[in-house]
């Protein structure tokens, strides 16, 4: 039976969030109707939201659905954007190297269209922001960074950089797909303006979202037609999705604890012996024993092999990994976020991230352990492909 060792791109559905997803899609009656039927279904949604909302430490009213976390993030930078850019005075946005794409493409985006001006903040070797001791707000609309990295699983100072921001007058959006179900989030403790997360990494369905958005908050739309949410998010509500995504909200923050213990020992594990079968491989980001990485990652880079060969010989062997970086029409790409980091461009493209879940087992981890040396090795014969391809000329 294939190994899945990819958690981080999405885990599987829980059994009883597929149940609730079933059950719900038998429900006739949109939640925006006054009829008996839409109010069941808007019955059905509000408490949804309510649940989702308790796991996140917010209001029920705080939560807008959205179809993922990358319109969430969207609606978050470019909403906010559009809000405090003051005919260009507040054109800057403050955002970490590394951040993940959905972050980078839309501040790039605006940076073309909009004229907004990025100012990227520098990572340190472990991938972690450096909290400034203050922030010259005049001109910043806002700041946006990951509360954990998605590739190399460094946990962020929240509250600290959201404090010094909040100082400065400056909004502050958090990327918290990647620590959602594994890290408490508190969204009124944080301090934070906006926080993104999405359903499908804590297993419940692809296609739903949230952004937590608080009270005071501005936003300008990026949908517009009917203004269902608040007037920030528009459209028909999604209610066996909100459900589903509800139920494994529930589960994911009943077990967060007790999993979180869980995975760190196996994560131990993974990286201990990772290093005994591949010497030469280097851990990215904090080591375990910092408490400053999350407990389901684990990234390494295997000097003089090609990150893609290694996955693609690891998954004709039945495991299933990641790169961890972006590879654009068919070229492979160095990781983004190891370039930020300082690594170099042959280090950046030799990473295999290895990412535990729910349902991740020693027996996972022994045969990853099995295959990646004899992979490494052949890998590393093949060298890293550094020729343009056709399709690159």
């Amino acid at each position: 039976m294939p190994v899945y060792l990819d958690h981080a791109a999405t885990t599987p559905m829980r059994p009883e969030a597929i149940a609730a997803y079933t059950e719900a899609m038998g429900v006739v009656g949109n939640p925006s109707s006054i009829h008996s039927q839409g109010q069941q279904a808007r019955r059905m949604l509000e408490e949804a939201r309510e649940t989702v909302a308790a796991t996140l430490g917010a209001d029920p009213i705080e939560i807008v659905f959205t179809s993922g976390g990358t319109e969430a993030i969207n609606l978050a930078v470019k909403g906010m954007y559009w809000a405090r850019v003051d005919g260009g005075r507040r054109s800057r946005i403050l955002a970490p190297g590394g951040e993940h794409h959905a972050t980078l493409d839309t501040v790039e985006w605006l940076e073309r269209a909009e004229g907004a001006r990025p100012d990227w903040l520098p990572l340190d070797r472990d991938g972690r922001i450096a909290v400034p001791a203050a922030i010259d707000g005049d001109d910043v609309a806002l700041l946006t960074f990951l509360a954990v990295n998605n590739e190399v699983g460094t946990v962020q100072p929240v509250a600290a950089l959201a404090a010094v921001a909040r100082a400065a007058g400056v909004p502050v959006h958090v990327d918290a797909v990647a620590a959602y179900g594994h890290l408490p989030l508190d969204f009124h403790a944080l301090g934070v303006d906006a926080l993104s997360v999405s359903a499908h990494k804590i297993g419940g369905p692809v296609g739903i979202g949230a952004l937590v958005l608080s009270r005071a908050s501005t936003v300008v739309p990026l949908l517009h037609g009917g203004g269902q949410q608040r007037q920030v998010r528009s459209g028909t509500q999604d209610v066996a999705a909100a459900v589903s995504f509800a139920v494994a909200a529930r589960a994911a923050e009943a077990e967060r604890e007790e999993e979180t213990a869980r995975l760190t020992a196996l994560r131990d594990r993974l990286i201990r012996g990772v290093r005994e079968a591949v010497p030469e491989a280097v851990l990215s980001g904090p080591e375990p024993a910092s408490g400053k990485r999350v407990a389901s990652n684990a990234h390494f880079t295997f000097p003089g092999a090609q990150g893609d060969s290694l996955l693609f010989l690891l998954d004709m062997a039945g495991v299933s990994v990641s790169t961890g970086s972006a590879c654009q029409a068919g070229i492979p790409e160095p990781s983004h976020v190891l370039l930020a980091m300082g690594r170099t461009e042959e280090e950046a493209r030799s990473a295999l991230r290895f990412t535990l879940g729910r349902t991740s087992t020693e027996a996972d981890v022994d045969a990853l352990l099995a295959a990646l040396p004899a992979a490494f090795a052949q890998a590393s014969r093949a060298g890293l492909a550094e020729r343009p391809t056709r399709l690159a000329r």
